[in-house]
């Protein structure tokens, strides 16, 4: 079963962002051996960047609003071919203050869910979410509509 991990810095403060996001690990534990790391958040995106690109692991994404736009299906096939190879996923999340250039410059691929701005709390139950929809849509099920 293949891992995929969520980096992101600063804990979630609201219970319901915790709720939902367990909610969705445990949805995805039938599909992968899914994990949040929540790193410590640091005075400069600089000395952030350092814990992030220390927990690089396999096919990293992170997720920037300059980053590709996917279709959920797209999004799907991605990680399929991702999960059939056997490959690690690390998705990363920045602060609230963003993320520096070279954790971006460093990843694999660079992701956006909008050209909008979410909060980074809600990113993470968002792409938890995504996560969910794409190995439902590998699996055939009817999740997906």
């Amino acid at each position: 079963m293949v891992k995929v991990s969520v980096v992101c810095v600063g804990k979630l403060k609201e219970g319901y962002w915790r709720d939902a996001l367990a909610e969705y690990a445990k949805r995805l534990s039938r599909f992968c051996r899914f994990e949040v790391v929540e790193l410590a958040e640091r005075r400069t995106l600089e000395e952030e960047a350092e814990g992030l690109l220390h927990a690089f692991r396999g096919h990293v994404f992170v997720l920037a609003s300059e980053g590709n736009e996917v279709t959920s299906e797209q999004f799907a096939a991605k990680i399929g071919r991702l999960r059939d190879e056997g490959r690690e996923m690390t998705f990363v999340i920045g602060s609230s203050c963003g993320m520096a250039e070279r954790v971006k410059a460093a990843a694999d691929e660079k992701l956006s869910f909008s050209r909008m701005t979410f909060p980074h709390q809600m990113m993470r139950v968002i792409l938890a979410e995504q996560l969910y929809r794409a190995f439902m849509i590998c699996a055939g099920a009817e999740y997906h509509k």
